[in-house]
């Protein structure tokens, strides 16, 4: 009877917690389908031309496309041809932002991309493989009386993608061409109010710089940056989880150091994934609204890489810590060959990143995927975390269906057993069951809704009300795997309870304190559980 009703109570508990969580994460989903706004804004812009006739003119004038110190601008290219004005003098400029607005550090980043209009010209058309360099040039200034100051200058090489749907002939002249966007510039933050790019396409007929590039009408590029609104949500939301994370952690971490034995592997795996969880969740980007870090785009990467590859892991772990009959549990080393697929492919995807990301701290107008060499490296490096990731999950599949496999074989072995011994071992089978069901819905809702907000429109209108898919994909996942952490750390945590060898009455003896832990693999402090003990029996036998 006491076993009943301790089991009763238990699994009664974790349906409370199991509510509750669950409450947490439909509030997770609305603050951003209500609240927030869209995560980011793109903002299209079209390039002004400038003349520039002067020598050596970048060294000592930026040309501005608008307001009291404008640039001498062109229409088009036919004036220029007809005021013998060469390619070289002329700029392409670009205001960012608008007039009239401002950008702000809570904007957080600048993406931009570039899409060229180019014309059909029969004496002057693109050849096949062409390519464009481009003199960039980025500054900036905090007041429209303020001197511009140089951010960045590269000359840059970007391929083009055009096709060109009519036969090209007299008649189809002045048509343009159909051309791929091209990846032109990426700055980790908008610690600024105002930025200038001035573009320069140098011609060198001698050593074939920009010849053969068709003729090129306009210069458009696409600014998107993260929205204000979203932004101070999104750290509402880290400033709310960090302390959370951290007071489960402590307590969990008590409960353990409370045991008279040593951490088992398990309660240090998923220790370790708060761990990462927590090193997400502080927001430090709150330092980014008062600093220029333009580094905090590489390292909010480096900080999600570690929480994912922590994740995997502890899945690996959390499956192999429960199949009974294995003699190398509760040893790191034994699962080199499913956490090894892990760390390579993490390896291959910080290189990649820093490949990208870390030589943007310097030139944000580089791109990895701009050269030849450049693109194979990050292919190579792709190619090869997906082969990882296709490996680990072939693991992991193996090792689920070998657990569930395993627990249906110790379940014969349940009949014989006294009835509280018996409920016992039969809630413990159930959570395990149970939690493995909410880590599959957790990995299938990312998927789902990373899949919609890929899809939808951005957002849903029910008549009065919209809702911002994406941002409740963002707030909503964030929240959820946060929740996860918090469920793991709170259900695995050890207790001091444990069952007597001996019954009476098919009663089981119990000592009073704490509820009963969810693990099956915890060993107590006078050994190991008796599910242990059973699958080592029957595994000798």
């Amino acid at each position: 009877m006491a076993g009943a009703i301790i089991e009763n109570m238990s699994t009664k508990k974790l349906c409370i917690v199991g509510g509750i969580l669950l409450v947490f994460q439909v509030i997770a989903f609305l603050v951003g389908g209500l609240i927030a706004p869209s995560p980011t804004t793109a903002v299209p812009y079209t390039s002004v031309k400038c003349i520039d006739v002067r020598k050596n003119h970048h060294k000592t004038k930026w040309l501005m496309p608008w307001g009291p110190n404008h640039c001498e601008k062109l229409k088009d290219f036919d004036e220029a041809v007809s005021r013998q004005i060469e390619a070289n003098d002329i700029v392409f400029a670009v205001h960012v932002p608008l007039p009239s607005k401002e950008m702000s550090p809570w904007f957080q980043f600048m993406l931009f991309i570039m899409q060229l209009d180019i014309a059909f010209k029969m004496d002057n058309d693109l050849k096949e493989n062409a390519e464009i360099t481009l003199d960039v040039s980025l500054a900036y200034r905090d007041d429209m009386s303020d001197d511009w100051e140089e951010i960045a200058h590269a000359i840059e090489i970007r391929k083009l993608k055009c096709t060109f749907g009519s036969p090209k002939t007299l008649e189809s002249e002045g048509r343009h061409y159909d051309c791929d966007f091209l990846p032109f510039m990426e700055i980790g933050s908008v610690a600024h109010k105002y930025y200038l790019i001035n573009i320069r396409l140098p011609v060198n007929e001698r050593k074939g710089i920009n010849v053969g590039i068709g003729e090129i009408k306009d210069i458009r590029l696409v600014g998107i940056h993260q929205n204000g609104g979203f932004t101070k949500v999104w750290f509402a939301m880290k400033t709310f989880l960090t302390p959370s994370i951290l007071i489960i952690m402590v307590w969990y971490w008590r409960r353990i150091t409370l045991m008279t034995r040593a951490p088992v592997l398990l309660e240090k795996v998923i220790f370790a994934l708060g761990i990462s969880m927590t090193f997400i969740n502080i927001p430090v980007e709150w330092f980014s609204i008062g600093f220029d870090w333009t580094w905090m785009l590489l390292f909010g990467d480096i900080r999600q890489g570690i929480f994912y590859a922590m994740l995997l892991s502890f899945w690996i772990i959390f499956c192999g810590e429960h199949m009974m009959d294995q003699s190398e549990r509760n040893r790191l080393s034994g699962y080199w060959k499913q956490v090894g697929p892990i760390a390579v492919g993490s390896f291959c995807l910080f290189i990649f990143d820093m490949c990208e990301r870390g030589v943007q701290l310097k030139n944000p107008f580089y791109s990895i995927w701009t050269t030849e060499v450049g693109t194979e490296l990050a292919m190579a490096f792709i190619i090869v975390a997906g082969i990882c990731l296709c490996l680990y999950f072939l693991f992991l599949c193996f090792m689920v269906f070998q657990v569930f496999r395993n627990i249906s074989g110790k379940q014969s072995s349940l009949p014989a057993m006294s009835k509280a011994r018996r409920l016992h071992y039969e809630g413990l089978i159930f959570r395990f069951k149970f939690l493995m069901l909410i880590t599959l819905a957790c990995a299938a809702m990312t998927v789902i809704f990373f899949i919609v907000s890929q899809v939808t429109e951005g957002h849903w209108k029910w008549g009065d009300i919209t809702i911002q898919v994406n941002s409740a994909f963002f707030t909503g996942i964030y929240g959820m795997w946060n929740l996860y952490v918090f469920a793991l750390m709170f259900l695995y945590a050890p207790s001091h309870k444990n069952y007597g060898e001996d019954q009476s009455n098919g009663d089981l003896g119990v000592s009073s304190g704490e509820e009963l832990q969810l693990t099956t693999t915890i060993t107590h402090a006078d050994g190991p559980t008796e599910v242990y003990k059973l699958a080592r029996k029957e595994a000798q036998e």
